[in-house]
């Protein structure tokens, strides 16, 4: 006998799940798995259960797509998971997002396909703008925490006779960092 499977996760302790709670009861979800954890992380224990408790005809039902998947990969590598189980996917919020019927599976797959095609063009307009930053002279990365007139007061320190435990004090840094700073000079 299938079944409507909800999946509601929030990302923080403060948030509530409450109201995505209510919209996966008024659907007539039998079962509800909750979570509070970021859809970043890989180990999301509710929607491992969930998808163990499948059964063939069963159909999971998200307010959002992303309350259940954390990318576009994640989206389509659970939604084949689905697939495998013989269950489908509902989306509240997107309602082409319905892989209980053949033209929502189609949909997803061709959204799924844009949505990938969108990250690598970001991923190339940021690369392309990070290089043109660093031949404008841009440095990227952490401060130095000595500038170049600590770092050549130093040397004189270290010239002198100065322990570098006494230069680093003095700069208010660990010695590790005067080392770094003098081999960099």
């Amino acid at each position: 006998m299938s079944q409507l499977i909800g999946y509601a996760r929030v990302s923080t302790r403060g948030q509530s799940l409450e109201h995505q709670h209510s919209q996966l009861v008024e659907q007539g979800c039998a079962r509800i798995f909750e979570e509070k954890v970021s859809g970043a992380k890989r180990d999301r224990p509710e929607l491992t259960r969930m998808l163990d408790h499948l059964r063939d005809g069963d159909v999971v039902i998200v307010t959002r797509l992303d309350r259940l998947a954390r990318s576009t990969s994640d989206l389509l590598s659970i939604a084949e998971l689905l697939r495998a189980k013989g269950a489908g996917l509902r989306s509240l919020a997107e309602p082409w997002a319905d892989t209980t019927t053949p033209a929502g599976r189609m949909i997803l797959t061709v959204f799924a396909g844009i949505a990938d095609f969108e990250r690598s063009l970001i991923a190339e307009r940021t690369s392309a703008g990070r290089e043109a930053a660093k031949s404008r002279g841009v440095k990227f990365g952490p401060k130095h925490a000595l500038s170049p007139s600590q770092t050549k007061h130093a040397r004189e320190l270290l010239e002198a006779g100065r322990p570098v435990s006494e230069i680093s004090k003095l700069f208010g840094v660990h010695r590790a960092t005067v080392y770094r700073a003098l081999g960099r000079a």
